[in-house]
This record gives C-alpha cells, structure tokens and sequence, in this order.
C-alpha cells in the first residue's frame, strides 16, 4: 500500500524547509490546495516550484478547479477534484478529453448515493476522514464505510483516505478496504518523519 506523505505550506520558504525534512521519506507526495473560499484555510496560494526528482498527486480544496487545472494540472499525476463544487457528468467528459484520470475527493457528509451514476466513469475517489483543509483536524471513522460502497458500484476504483492517519488509523482503512493512504502532520510534524513512515509501514504488516 502506498502512504503519501502530504504538503501543505503557505509560501515557498515552507515548501522548501519541508522538502529539507522529509528528504528520503518519500518519491510521491500529495500536495493540498486550499482557497480560503470552498474550505476557511489558504495553503498552496503563491507560484510555487516543485523539485522534479518527485512525483505529485495533488487535492484541489478550490472553487474553480478547471481554471487552475488548466494552467498548473501538467505538474500532478492525480488531481482531485471535489465532488461538491463542479458539474461532475461534465467535469468527466473535459477530464477524459484532457487524457487524464478521473479523480473525486468527497467531504465527509457526502453520500455515496449522490455519485452512484457518475462512479462507472471515475478512476480514483479521495474519501476524507476530517472535514477538509487544516493540519490534524478530528479523526472520523465513519466515512470510510464509503469504501465498500464505492467499490459495490465500480471494483476497479482506486481510494484513498486522508485525514488523521497514524498508526491506529491507518489499521481502520485498510480494513475498509483503502487502497492508499495520505498521512499529513503524524509525518511533517514528527520529529524524525523517516521514523513516522516506518511506524506507519509496521503497522500495515
């Protein structure tokens, strides 16, 4: 299973002392987009440069994601997409057109239900764990019931969970059947983030 660590800075100073911290954690990271509008926080909101020895799947917590997309999208392999802010039948079809993965983060209260005609089409889904946007916010373990959902209606979509992964955590959503896990501040914030990924490691054994 594969544990991304995530980003989540407000200028490049952080991004590159973060980089400096997490050096040999990780080759993938998830970067956290944030607009002060669709969730309270800004984060990610300057021209930032990524190091191009690493590869970047990114959650866009942004009103107007194509716009940014269009511009910034070639840097990212997966870019989330919030299910709750666009046209999804729409959002799809551009997706499909642009060759790139269909990717759909879901806010902890949206229903699976709500997207069970859009799912045939959707490659990954990011279920959230925590209401989107800030570093350690409470942990909830019910949406992950999501997961099995998601994969009653489409087997071949890929989830991930994100959202107040640690080493207990984590057990939760490989039970439910996550395929990949983001885990933010339990590694940037640790002390020795090599050591928190082999905790998080040590636990899916």
């Amino acid at each position: 299973m594969k544990i991304f660590p995530s980003l989540m800075v407000h200028n490049q100073r952080e991004l590159n002392l973060l980089f400096q911290k997490l050096d040999g954690v990780s080759k993938e990271f998830h970067v956290d987009i944030a607009d002060g509008v669709f969730v309270p926080s800004k984060v990610f909101q300057f021209d930032f440069k990524l190091k191009s020895m690493y590869k970047y799947n990114v959650h866009l917590m942004i009103q107007n994601p194509k716009k940014w997309i269009e511009t910034s999208g070639k840097m990212f392999d997966l870019i989330y997409v919030h299910y709750e802010v666009v046209n999804p039948s729409a959002f799809v079809m551009w997706m499909k057109e642009q060759k790139k993965d269909v990717c759909f983060a879901i806010k902890p209260e949206t229903k699976v239900s709500e997207m069970k005609d859009d799912l045939t089409y959707v490659d990954h889904v990011l279920v959230l764990t925590v209401h989107p946007g800030f570093y350690g916010a409470k942990y909830m373990k019910t949406p992950l019931k999501k997961i099995a959902q998601i994969k009653r209606i489409n087997p071949k979509i890929k989830v991930l969970v994100d959202g107040g992964m640690n080493p207990v955590t984590i057990k939760d959503a490989v039970k439910a059947g996550a395929d990949a896990v983001v885990s933010g501040s339990f590694i940037s914030k640790s002390e020795s983030p090599k050591k928190a990924m082999r905790e998080l490691r040590k636990s899916l054994k």
